[in-house]
């Protein structure tokens, strides 16, 4: 059964695939507009079998993911603090308040002129966009710990260091896992952008130099490649 389900979920994507080349061929574009389907996995083939895709792949999904995890263990300690010191409450309540609605992307051309244009760049501003979703998911997790384990817990004799690491962190941990969810899509699209604003190696940076020499099947290539990093 389960076998069935995933064979018949490929069919929407080869649905997909099917209307695109027709379209296509259709005449209703030109190949610049819209290039076919068969043209741009053929693309796609002829850069994997350079090595050029698996190279650009390799550096987006390693700076997404290296951001993704210095955001998850900021985020995680931060919510906890936030949660358990005043003062830590006091300082970072406001910023973050502003912040989490606030595109972060904003702060680009800033950090370009603190860190330039290399690797530093892109994993910062995954960092920037990718720890408001944790912060805020483990302050909500710790916030809906029931009050009776907490209770037990220090008229057990549990000091500030044990209630957090063995109770209020396993409590609230499904509540962080869904904002780790949230943040690791944010992730790698936050790496694609600055890639695509930045230049360089990487998915977003191969789409900026396929753009600027009007290469389209280059540009459609890139997005089918990022659809199918993402997922």
């Amino acid at each position: 059964m389960g076998a069935a389900m995933a064979r018949l979920s490929v069919l929407p994507f080869l649905a997909s695939l099917i209307i695109w080349e027709a379209v296509a061929r259709s005449g209703l574009f030109t190949a610049f507009v819209l290039p076919s389907a068969s043209t741009v996995l053929l693309r796609i083939w002829a850069d994997a079998g350079t090595g050029e895709l698996f190279i650009h792949l390799g550096v987006t999904l390693y700076r997404a993911l290296v951001g993704f995890l210095i955001a998850a263990a900021l985020g995680i300690l931060l919510g906890l603090m936030i949660t358990r010191v005043a003062l830590v409450r006091w300082f970072f309540e406001p910023i973050i308040s502003i912040g989490f609605p606030m595109p972060k992307i904003v702060f680009l051309p800033i950090v370009t002129l603190w860190l330039g244009f290399d690797d530093t760049l892109k994993i910062t501003m995954v960092v920037v966009d990718a720890v408001f979703p944790v912060v805020t998911a483990t302050i909500a997790g710790v916030a809906g710990v029931e009050k009776e384990l907490t209770w037990s817990a220090r008229s057990l004799g549990a000091n500030e260091r044990q209630m957090v690491r063995e109770v209020l962190f396993p409590a609230a941990l499904p509540q962080i896992m869904t904002g780790l969810q949230v943040a690791l899509p944010v992730a790698l699209i936050v790496c694609v952008v600055a890639e695509m604003l930045t230049g360089g190696k990487g998915l977003g940076g191969a789409m900026l130099g396929a753009s600027r020499v009007a290469d389209s099947p280059g540009i459609f290539a890139g997005i089918v490649e990022i659809a199918v990093a993402g997922y």
